[in-house]
């Protein structure tokens, strides 16, 4: 997904939210000791010739000092990277399963271990031990900056979900194939770290440059730098405080529409106003509808895993973001529907389920080979599949949102990246570069080693428990080869990322049509390889930044992902194990919405395939041509914004219009509504006229609303696992009814009632 936070602009924004100058007032109970290790890293290198980045954003955020004497890995960072590793993968998988996922990140780790660490510097004993020569000690002295910045990437490992665990879900759900905990847990580490050793390869061109900037790293550089470079700016709370305060009132109120009252998570007026009116329902609805008029007081669909924090985007941003989610759900689909493009109105409004021709529900065991395949016969007897008109729609937008950031990165960021490209070849070392010769570097052959052994795993893997062909691991591993340096420099200038999903799926999808397995595993080597690898590539520039030793980051790293791993799939299976009717309708609100969508993926591209799907002959080929307007989108904005630098049309970003497009489906339509009210209050109203609260406590009302609620989740699944709630108007989330049905249907079933 596209990075809004750092969008063109944006820096100026976040500058202003976390600049380094704008420091919180010191910690309650920082002794001498603390103080005068502050006051050694600040002038450690005062003798020295004041050298700075040759790029004016870098200085504003990085410091131009290091302290080599400060600890990076010790037992705090090991300790509190685990446990946020650890909690971070649990909370993150859980919620992945249910309707309204959440995601909780970085931030949260950043805010929750300054604290902790700054409590075990002052209670663990600095008695020092000797262990087979090497002497170490519980507390090295005061809790310091590079413990704080290898906790958060240590801990960042955990903070999306895996993506191989949507191929372990929907083999063992949908295909009935359990591969087993051995083998999943194989096929998860090898695609994870794979991406190491592409992250090694390419450090030389996206790590080591200056020209390389990584914006999005420099809010972060921000934000580690405020909470340990003191200075009073006064205010009644601490950020910990805020944090506790809003922790408290988001656990306490998720018991309400968690488990009380669902009906604050959709409250459809256009429903309530006309229950059976079948256009107020397919209007209003948020899970079978476009969601007008559907407003939640439910904080897990306002901070939702598919908008993320409203507070985290800048509002202009967050305006271009709901502009095109409006331009495609309230105009293009209602219009399309309702002109029963694809023969479309059979079918619901809006939703990954997969249909025939007749509006019955795709039957995929009726199209199958016992080996999970697609028999071409039973096939063209069964019919042919379709999808929703939105769902359509979507995929020509995949193709449209690819060429418009290539279009928009070409004309706002061209001449800027052959420069830093220039640059970064012939361009002499910086400061930061010169700091880091101190430490030593990752040997290339740990890389080479890395990829060595996952290649190898990847290829018994695949074969042996019949995920793919052995040679289409060696495809699949050639894409990330090919481009994870061109697309890494292009996010390392603009914070934009191609997606190469849609380029895998075609390959495949042609190269072994019929097979949806294979699909998939070839997009998780083929795609999340080289997405992983530019992940990690991004923690090391902001290692790079933060004068983090390297061989520490690769081990913090490498150790984090593979603790996610285990975690993540485990709580899978368990979750996969214990829970009736998961995955399905019946099991709200563990339905599964975004491996369900997968599943479709894999339906559409692989079992099916795109010669079939997309093909000259099929209704969807229309689709495809969305490609043009992609690529052409960009092009009068930046004409215009070229002649007329001052208007507001310089704020129209095109990618961001694709956005919402990305998860609808999966995401329950009204998510995108409540977010951007949330955005409205908290980044615009807030954010302009209490701009020095906004700074000071916007992050921590964040995390603190994040980690509330996932943790009330959590508890309230456990309390209410065996305790039957009474059913009452308040409990049903569900007040559309006509929604769930096509069009067609509600007239038919009306007129004959």
């Amino acid at each position: 997904m596209l990075d809004i936070e750092s969008a063109p602009g944006a820096p100026q924004l976040q500058h202003q939210a976390s600049h380094p100058d704008q420091r919180e007032g010191s910690y309650n109970g920082m002794h001498d000791e603390e103080k005068h290790a502050h006051e050694k890293a600040a002038y450690a290198d005062e003798a020295e010739e004041e050298e700075d980045s040759p790029f004016e954003m870098v200085r504003a955020s990085v410091s131009n000092k290091d302290d080599p004497d400060l600890p990076c890995l010790t037992f705090r960072s090991w300790v509190l990277g685990i446990i946020f590793a650890v909690g971070l993968a649990f909370v993150n998988q859980f919620y992945w399963f249910r309707e309204n996922s959440i995601v909780l990140n970085g931030y949260v780790v950043q805010l929750l271990s300054f604290p902790l660490g700054y409590i075990m510097a002052l209670v663990l004993p600095k008695r020092k031990f000797r262990t087979f020569g090497w002497e170490w000690t519980l507390n090295p002295g005061p809790f310091n900056i590079k413990e704080h910045v290898i906790i958060s990437i240590f801990a960042g490992t955990s903070a999306a979900t895996t993506y191989g665990i949507d191929v372990v879900t929907i083999k063992r759900m949908w295909y009935k194939t359990d591969m087993g905990f051995g083998p999943s847990i194989l096929f998860i580490l090898t695609s994870q770290i794979m991406g190491y050793s592409f992250a090694g390869f390419s450090r030389r061109f996206l790590v080591y440059p200056a020209a390389m900037i990584w914006p999005t790293n420099l809010i972060s550089v921000a934000l580690f730098r405020t909470f340990h470079e003191f200075q009073n700016l006064g205010g009644k709370f601490t950020r910990t405080q805020i944090f506790w305060m809003c922790f408290a009132g988001s656990f306490l109120w998720y018991f309400i529409p968690g488990v009380i009252f669902p009906t604050l998570s959709f409250l459809a007026i256009l429903c309530f106003i006309a229950p059976n009116n079948i256009y107020a329902n397919q209007l209003g609805d948020a899970f079978n509808g476009v969601g007008m008029l559907n407003f939640t007081l439910d904080w897990s669909y306002i901070s939702s895993a598919y908008t993320l924090s409203p507070i985290a985007i800048p509002w202009v941003y967050a305006c271009n973001v709901f502009a095109g989610f409006v331009i495609i759900m309230w105009i293009a689909t209602p219009i399309g529907y309702y002109k029963n493009t694809f023969g479309t109105q059979n079918m619901p409004m809006y939703t990954a389920t997969l249909y025939q021709t007749n509006g019955s529900v795709f039957d995929i065991n009726q199209v199958m080979t016992p080996e999970k395949t697609l028999d071409p016969a039973s096939y063209d007897s069964y019919g042919p599949l379709r999808m929703t008109y939105t769902f359509a729609m979507t995929y020509g937008l995949g193709f449209a949102g690819l060429l418009n950031l290539l279009t928009y990165v070409a004309l706002y960021y061209g001449k800027d990246i052959v420069q830093r490209v220039r640059q970064a070849r012939t361009m002499d070392e910086d400061i930061h570069m010169k700091l880091m010769r101190k430490y030593r570097e990752v040997p290339l052959w740990w890389y080479a080693a890395t990829f060595l052994i996952t290649f190898v795993l990847s290829i018994v893997t695949c074969q042996v428990y019949h995920l793919m062909p052995w040679y289409w691991v060696i495809v699949a591993t050639i894409i990330p080869f090919i481009f994870t340096i061109p697309i890494g420099i292009v996010q390392a200038l603009s914070n934009q990322q191609p997606g190469l999903n849609v380029i895998t799926e075609f390959i495949i999808g042609y190269g072994r049509a019929g097979d949806p397995i294979a699909n998939v595993t070839f997009k998780v080597y083929g795609y999340i390889t080289m997405a992983q690898a530019l992940v990690l590539v991004s923690d090391q520039k902001l290692g790079h930044y933060m004068k983090i030793p390297p061989r520490h980051l690769f081990m913090a790293q490498l150790v984090g992902t593979i603790i996610c791993s285990f975690v993540q799939l485990g709580v899978a299976f368990w979750l996969m194990s214990t829970i009736d009717n998961i995955c399905t309708e019946e099991g709200y609100p563990w339905t599964c919405i975004q491996a369900n969508t997968f599943f479709s993926a894999s339906v559409i591209w692989g079992l099916v395939g795109p010669g079939r799907m997309f093909g000259s002959d099929s209704p969807y080929h229309v689709a495809l041509y969305l490609f043009i307007l992609g690529l052409l989108l960009p092009i009068p904005f930046w004409f215009y914004s070229k002649k007329f630098p001052n208007s507001w049309v310089k704020h129209i970003h095109t990618p961001l219009f694709f956005i919402a497009s990305g998860y609808m489906p999966p995401a329950p339509s009204h998510v995108y509504t409540n977010w951007f009210i949330a955005c409205f209050f908290f980044n615009y109203l807030w954010h302009k006229y209490r701009n020095k609260q906004w700074t000071r406590y916007a992050f921590s009302l964040s995390a603190g609303l994040d980690c509330g609620l996932a943790i009330s989740g959590i508890i309230t699944y456990f309390i209410f696992m065996k305790v039957t709630i009474p059913d009452w108007w308040g409990t049903n989330i569900h007040h559309c009814p006509l929604a769930a049905s096509g069009i067609q249907q509600a007239r038919a079933s009306s007129s004959s009632s």
